[in-house]
């Protein structure tokens, strides 16, 4: 549950199909920190992927801070995320089933700490996401249909 949401991944839940999301803390900086403070992070082509027995978010943009001068990292390097050994090996065993990814979701503080929402997903076709918008543009007018016949 996200206390106080800093970014979103707009591609994440149109491109993929979650099947099951966890909370996991993140390795950052802090010059990085401070950036994310400020809402300078972007989640757009970002993934995680598992390296002997860790697992790294990659893409994942964070604007360098202004005052950090020397201390700024690069903007899209590789950042460690925190999981727990069981965790992690539930994600081996669910990535190595094929067409299973990671994608991170979201990105938020809580209690302080900013945790990312890491989503365990499937690709859709092209003709799922067709469908979606199509459901969705329903919804969309059943509901100014709706608001219309109440006034």
């Amino acid at each position: 549950m996200p206390s106080s949401l800093i970014a979103k991944n707009p591609t994440a839940r149109h491109n993929y199909d979650i099947i099951d999301t966890m909370e996991t803390g993140i390795v950052l900086s802090g010059t990085e920190i401070k950036s994310i403070r400020a809402g300078k992070v972007n989640l757009k082509d970002s993934y995680a992927i598992l390296k002997n027995g860790e697992v790294f978010v990659l893409g994942m943009h964070i604007s360098p801070y202004e005052n950090g001068n020397i201390f700024n990292k690069d903007p899209l390097r590789s950042r460690k995320l925190l999981l727990h050994k069981k965790e992690i090996n539930k994600l081996i065993g669910l990535t190595q089933q094929k067409g299973y990814t990671l994608v991170p979701i979201s990105i938020y503080f809580k209690n302080s700490f900013v945790k990312l929402e890491l989503g365990i997903a499937k690709g859709k076709k092209l003709y799922d996401k067709r469908e979606d918008l199509a459901k969705k543009d329903a919804q969309k007018q059943i509901a100014i249909n709706l608001k219309n016949k109440n006034y």
